[in-house]
């Protein structure tokens, strides 16, 4: 497949970067646009609870700063502890993007790691594809969640690398692998990279995408690392796709000496 028609495909919507970026943490909106300018990407989320998108009509409005007719927004759930509040954030997202369906569902445990809470996001996942979102879910890296997760009908599985904001890297890639070669939908990283090289490993291992937030806005020099990004993603899936060597115990010389006149 040539790279130019390498495409990221979430429940028919094309798209040409597969690196997904959130609007939170920057210093300003100025920042924030440039940023997000220099990642290339053109999904970004948005935390409905803590970001107006027009809920209040006196607060400058991200809208303004990051149109929608340049960028697909994704709303998601951060800062929701039920799946009653996940569904509830959801259908305020729906009414204030004009019946927009693509949401990002994310249903917290404990405000201290942020880990997902799995029976809650089960509960709030099937309501909302009962009601007609398309719903990509943050999850653990647990492949028979994530199992389930597409089974109930979820357009992209999201599991974490590390816990959100940890900057970690993939502390389970073979978790990560295993629900990859057994999804039928995206199979997009959501939390814990930390740095370009963290977001390359991730592609390299198959994944359909990378989505980060603080990873980019925590750095010293937040548009040059998105930048970096854009970078390491590119690089990463162009390395996915060429297939790598094997690996070996030994050294195999480049040139070997078999046939030479000496």
């Amino acid at each position: 497949m040539p790279i130019e028609a390498d495409t990221l495909n979430i429940n028919g919507r094309i798209f040409h970067s597969r690196l997904l970026v959130g609007t939170g943490k920057y210093r300003d909106m100025e920042e924030t646009r440039l940023a997000i300018e220099a990642s290339g990407a053109e999904i970004i989320t948005v935390a409905i609870r803590r970001t107006n998108i027009g809920q209040n009509p006196g607060e400058a409005n991200l809208l303004d700063t990051l149109p929608a007719d340049k960028y697909t927004y994704l709303p998601n759930t951060a800062g929701c502890y039920s799946a009653e509040d996940a569904v509830r954030t959801c259908r305020l997202a729906r009414e204030l993007l004009d019946d927009h369906t693509l949401v990002k569902l994310e249903v917290l445990g404990d405000e201290k790691t942020l880990f997902p809470h799995v029976t809650e996001t089960l509960k709030a996942a099937q309501t909302l594809v009962d009601e007609g979102f398309e719903v990509m879910v943050y999850t653990n890296d647990d492949p028979i969640i994530a199992r389930e997760l597409e089974q109930i009908g979820c357009v992209a599985v999201m599991p974490l690398a590390a816990p959100i904001g940890s900057g970690l890297g993939i502390r389970n890639p073979y978790n990560i692998l295993e629900i990859i070669e057994n999804a039928n939908v995206p199979v997009i990283v959501d939390a814990g990279v930390g740095t370009a090289s963290d977001a390359a490993v991730a592609m390299e291992l198959g994944c359909d995408g990378v989505l980060m937030n603080t990873a980019i806005a925590a750095a010293q020099n937040p548009v040059l690392m998105a930048s970096a990004m854009k970078k390491a993603i590119e690089a990463g899936r162009e390395a996915f796709l060429a297939g790598r060597m094997p690996r070996k115990r030994y050294a195999s010389a480049s040139s070997p000496i078999d046939g030479t006149f000496f």
